[in-house]
């Protein structure tokens, strides 16, 4: 090619250049936007659509920081398709259900080119171009088949690329961090590690052989086509915790967050001190607001979750067809067809609806709590100086029952206040009217759960058939509990001595002695979940003759976070009460009492979270209605 001609190919690429980010951002600028707020939004979406990059100005409308000149941060990934990630995602879903979550958890499988840089939003295009030249030069020489090793030690597990191999990706790294340099100006360095596929770090060590029985099992021979994925963050949140919104939220006061299902909101661990019990406060991915919000309205999310996507590049397009053939003629001639499959017939199916309605579980949380309605301090409002209880509001239980330790342990285990009694007597009636039928009650061995249980039995008729079996491990998450011990309850004889049918028979999974002061919050649903498989393998036979409750587990023990899974042979119905269910249900809503609206949060309030309490929230096979709370009405559950 002539000199003159490749000027001129010089010259028309450069055009397309400039009219490339032009043909997204002249819309915006259209609309009014301008110059540095509309590059700051494509480069936030990844640069796709000029509607996707409106969109995020004007959920950003109220952004404190939209002016601001904080460009993203950019990482180089390569990541697997094809049936090696399968595999590798379901290594990442087994590693999570039977060893809990560890740091790989956080991010997809990937193999790290370079550690984050930052970029300016008008050279975030320079950065495609420079993935492109980059992939062009070595995809002739990039590997067929990228060959891993597994390697395993005490906190890491992880596929390590072998040498050769290894030498072409690098290369492809170096040459996309040279490309940057020379076309966006920016320093990008590419990783100088061994070049390893992350399955597991910082793990609790006797995890190791599950994690490595679950490693063995993927194939790393596999056909993959590999991808190398630009990816981008917020550099201001990069160590921030990140949740995810599961219920809708609409604020009450000013200085809170509107959440919907799905938002993301970074939360700094170190900036926590001054929110209210059950509150945080955070910043909206989706707005970039900064406000208070329920904590648990959320979820725990993953690193990841939050990155843009910008560019890909994909290597062995060529091998990838070749191989789909491959496989699908190794199938024909390997795989068995699979016979057609039958209708069943209409008994067998009304059989098997008849086995899951009968595989029902009812959780209910406890009535309104005299604590929340009166503050931290409602225990010297009705006792005298000598340690008396009296009722100075009627709203205060009629007497309290006898404690060898004396009143003071009821600070920091409340009773039902008189509408929480109410509240429960109510949702017994209802459930007598829905015809459910209750054969089996586990209760926290918090007196408010107990005084639910007692009077929604009182309600079926049940009080004297069926008795309470107190389980300590269904107790509320330890950590909101005030102090560096765990509050003193009520023992068996003392509850049976106030009146209370608790069955003394009954071996829990976890004793009293058993809970741990201020657990996290993996320890708080490792222990629900051992719970919970507990409770659904037990048969309703009033604690005789159980069976004996199972062996302690270690912390890093997990189950799904919804519970245990009730066994084929769990066929009758029973409920519990919980301090605090799992999964959690939405904070209190305020509520009206005699003393008028109570606004959670308001200076000098005390409610844990908001006001009120509410009634029981109720739930059957894990479907929380939030609309209970703080609204005093009956709920009928029904399987």
């Amino acid at each position: 090619m002539a000199a003159g001609e490749t000027q001129l190919y010089a010259k028309v690429s450069n055009k397309l250049k400039v009219r490339g980010p032009s043909l997204l951002l002249e819309p915006l600028l259209g609309m009014g936007f301008p110059v540095h707020t509309a590059l700051k939004a494509l480069a936030a979406t990844g640069r796709k659509t000029a509607e996707e990059a409106s969109d995020w100005l004007r959920c950003h409308r109220n952004d404190p920081s939209l002016d601001d000149p904080i460009p993203q941060e950019y990482a180089l990934f390569l990541c697997p398709t094809g049936s090696l990630l399968e595999q590798l995602q379901e290594f990442w879903r087994e590693s999570k259900r039977q060893c809990t979550k560890n740091r790989a958890h956080e991010i997809f499988p990937h193999i790290t080119l370079c550690d984050f840089f930052t970029c300016e939003d008008h050279k975030v295009e320079c950065l495609y171009e420079a993935l492109k030249r980059a992939g062009d030069r070595v995809r002739g020489s990039f590997p067929l088949v990228v060959p891993l090793a597994l390697h395993s030690s005490i906190s890491y597990l992880g596929f390590f690329v072998s040498d050769s191999p290894a030498d072409v990706i690098r290369e492809f790294a170096t040459t996309f961090a040279m490309e940057v340099a020379v076309l966006a100006d920016c320093t990008v360095k590419p990783c100088a590690k061994q070049l390893h596929l992350t399955l597991a770090h910082k793990f609790y060590p006797h995890h190791q052989r599950t994690l490595e029985q679950l490693a063995r099992a993927i194939q790393p021979g596999h056909s993959c086509q590999w991808t190398a994925v630009l990816y981008s963050r917020d550099m201001r949140f990069v160590h921030y915790q990140t949740l995810r919104a599961l219920f809708q939220y609409k604020p009450q006061n000013e200085d809170e967050l509107t959440l919907s299902p799905g938002d993301y909101i970074f939360v700094d661990p170190t900036q926590q001190e001054e929110t209210s019990k059950g509150w945080v406060i955070g910043t909206s991915q989706r707005t970039g607001c900064r406000g208070f919000l329920p904590e648990n309205y959320t979820e725990q999310a993953n690193e990841s979750d939050t990155w843009v996507k910008h560019r890909t590049y994909t290597f062995n397009m060529a091998m990838d067809l070749a191989s789909r053939k491959d496989g699908e003629a190794s199938s024909r001639r390997n795989g068995e067809p699979h016979p057609p499959q039958t209708p069943r017939d209409v008994s067998s199916i009304q059989a098997l609806q008849a086995t899951i309605a009968r595989k029902s579980v009812l959780v209910v949380r406890h009535g309104e709590r005299v604590d929340q309605i009166f503050g931290k301090s409602w225990l010297q409002q009705c006792s005298t100086p000598d340690g008396k209880y009296y009722r100075p509001d009627l709203n205060f239980p009629c007497s309290l029952p006898r404690r060898s330790s004396g009143i003071k342990d009821f600070e920091n285990d409340p009773p039902l206040s008189s509408c929480g009694i109410f509240q429960s007597r109510i949702a017994g009636e209802a459930l007598l009217d829905s015809g459910i039928r209750i054969t089996s009650v586990f209760t926290s061995p918090a007196l408010r759960c107990v005084q639910t249980a007692k009077h929604i039995l009182e309600e079926l008729k049940l009080e004297k058939t069926i008795k309470i079996r107190v389980e300590p491990g269904i107790f509320e998450w330890t950590k909101w509990e005030s102090g560096k011990t765990t509050p003193t309850l009520m023992t068996l004889d003392e509850l049976q001595e106030a009146g209370f049918n608790v069955s003394m028979d009954y071996r829990p999974a976890f004793s009293l002695a058993s809970l741990m002061p201020a657990e996290s919050y993996d320890e708080y649903v490792n222990r629900c979940a051992v719970s919970v498989g507990w409770i659904t393998s037990i048969r309703p036979r009033d604690g005789k003759g159980l069976p004996r409750p199972p062996a302690p587990r270690p912390w890093g023990w997990a189950a799904p976070r919804g519970g245990g899974v009730l066994p084929r042979g769990w066929k009758l119905a029973s409920f519990w009460t919980l301090g605090k269910p799992q999964p959690r249900p939405p904070p209190p809503q305020p509520t009206v009492s005699h003393r008028g609206l109570c606004s959670h949060r308001a200076r000098g309030c005390h409610h844990p979270g908001g006001g009120g309490g509410g009634g029981p929230d109720s739930v059957t096979e894990s479907r929380w209605d939030p609309g209970w709370q703080g609204q005093h009405k009956p709920l009928v559950s029904a399987p």
